[in-house]
């Protein structure tokens, strides 16, 4: 059953959009909010995710890019947006497809059945095959200016592009592994969340709430919490910093 997560912040519009879906045989998460969708892409590994424009949060081609940040899963944009110079700049943003609102229950399924056709190879998680990110984390020179470092049990290796907690390799997607690898070159320094930001992310529309996002997924892949924090422990107000285990 292909799992689905619906980003529509109109309750009777995302409530059709999930009648529609469960009865086509998806099982379907919503949110009606763009960072709430960040929440659920970090959470969960969904097959699909069909995404509004109109979010009351951020715009929906912001949140297209956040997602693409940390995530290849497809992304089937559902808006009532059709202007062609955005639809052309979605689709090179990552949007695998583009449905302008309004449209039938038919329309959705057959878009949707094609976009999971398309992508099949690719997983939900993760860079996709192909890119840059992917191809960096297969490759690992035998020399490189790039030291790994390790903290506690979590070994980091920007070189290779790997990392390493209890000798276990972690699967990271790219900006996980970018924002990880910045901290590692900073152990037991606290940092802004502006400088991560402005070091890691280089995109000046990206906003604070995005390194939270990052941050709870990796979070949750070094196995803890930010109640009980390990590895990643927060300074509150001030920043974020990498330091071992007690």
């Amino acid at each position: 059953m292909p799992s689905v997560l619906v980003v529509e912040d109109d309750p009777s519009i995302r409530q059709s959009l999930i009648e529609v879906l469960t009865e086509h045989g998806y099982a379907v998460r919503s949110s009606a909010d763009g960072f709430g969708a960040l929440r659920e892409v970090t959470q969960t590994p969904f097959d699909a995710v069909v995404l509004d424009l109109g979010l009351p949060d951020l715009d929906g081609g912001d949140a297209l890019r956040m997602i693409r940040g940390i995530s290849s899963v497809p992304v089937l944009v559902a808006t009532a947006r059709d202007d062609e110079r955005e639809i052309i700049s979605l689709l090179n943003a990552g949007a695998d497809d583009y449905l302008v609102k309004p449209f039938s229950g038919g329309q959705l399924v057959a878009r949707l059945s094609a976009v999971l056709r398309r992508t099949a190879h690719v997983p939900a998680t993760g860079p996709a095959p192909g890119s840059r990110g992917a191809r960096a984390a297969r490759v690992a020179p035998a020399t490189d200016a790039l030291h790994a470092t390790t903290v506690g049990e979590l070994s980091v290796d920007p070189g290779a592009r790997t990392a390493y907690l209890a000798g276990v390799e972690l699967r990271l997607t790219r900006r996980e592994f970018d924002l990880l690898a910045f901290l590692a070159r900073h152990p037991g320094q606290v940092v802004s969340k502006r400088r991560l930001l402005t070091e890691v992310w280089r995109e000046p529309y990206v906003d604070d709430q995005t390194v939270d996002v990052h941050l709870s997924s990796l979070r949750r892949k070094l196995g803890e919490r930010a109640a009980a924090p390990r590895y990643l422990l927060t300074v509150r107000g001030v920043g974020i910093k990498l330091v071992a285990p007690r």
